[in-house]
């Protein structure tokens, strides 16, 4: 290693120190500096975007993970980060597709971390599904729609006033970023009761419609149609656990070896989910 790369690795190795102290800050400037010193590291690019995660600058932080990709093309690390900060920005198809890659790297590697990469994964198509149920209960209410954009006016004014009191220097950027987190919640739980009040008033079409988590496959993500149960006590979908067993011997969740000859058809899951297919026939589109 030559004496240029030797120092960019001691200023991540102390980029790594602040970040552990919760000096996210300085961590993102150590890692900066390395990246000037070594730009074909792909580390430093996933180290700087986790930093970037803490300090909420998710476009530099895209930045950071597909940067990072192009040089690794494997990088779960980047994958999982860009599918963070592409949540963070609202944009779920985008995430699950991130994190959907995160988690395929995961179960090719036997990369420990496949149990959070796939409550990310659940999270980024819950939050798909979610935003297509959105659109369609708006497109069946016009009043329900105006008043949401009417909730989100008023947020967006209150927002653009914090942003300004921090700018002015009149109130320290912390205090700022808890203000912004007030008014999102209260702007959520506003249109959460809203929307309440319209599905009692017009449930068949103004209910919200969710996929229970027990019956959804953790390899897949998808509704379980023969679900069969491992020896933790986890289900899977049949189809879907074998083919994962085909390309990796062990436990998609603990990462122990596995044989398909030791699970078993999960008979009560499974009658479950037939009777939550038969009476909500839209899941099939989940």
């Amino acid at each position: 290693m030559d004496a240029t790369k030797a120092k960019a690795n001691l200023l991540k190795e102390d980029g790594n120190k602040c970040f552990q102290n919760g000096n996210y800050q300085e961590a993102e400037s150590l890692y900066s500096k390395a990246i000037q010193k070594d730009s074909t590291n792909a580390k430093f690019f996933t180290n700087r975007a986790m930093a970037r995660i803490k300090l909420e600058a998710w476009d530099k932080c895209i930045d950071d993970c597909l940067k990072s990709i192009d040089l690794e093309n494997d990088n779960m690390k980047g994958y999982y980060y860009l599918a963070q900060a592409q949540m963070a920005l609202h944009h779920p198809n985008e995430a699950y597709h991130s994190a959907l890659t995160a988690y395929e790297i995961c179960i090719k590697t036997s990369n420990s971390s496949a149990g959070s990469v796939s409550s990310l994964v659940l999270k980024a198509k819950k939050e798909k599904w979610e935003a297509k149920e959105k659109d369609r209960i708006r497109r069946h209410s016009e009043l329900l729609a105006e008043l949401e954009d009417g909730l989100g006016h008023v947020a967006a004014y209150e927002k653009h006033s914090i942003t300004a009191r921090i700018r002015n220097g009149e109130i320290p950027q912390s205090e700022g970023a808890e203000e912004m987190k007030e008014v999102e919640d209260s702007t959520r739980r506003k249109i959460e009761e809203l929307q309440n009040i319209f599905a009692i008033a017009d449930p068949e079409h103004l209910q919200r419609r969710e996929v229970p988590d027990y019956l959804i496959d953790g390899i897949s993500f998808a509704i379980m149609h023969d679900p069969m149960v491992t020896r933790t006590g986890q289900s899977y979908d049949r189809s879907t656990l074998i083919e994962h067993l085909r390309r990796s011997s062990t436990d998609p969740l603990t990462r122990e070896p596995l044989r398909i000859e030791d699970c078993r058809t999960n008979i009560a899951l499974k009658a479950a989910c037939e009777q939550f297919l038969e009476e909500n026939g839209w899941a099939v589109d989940w």
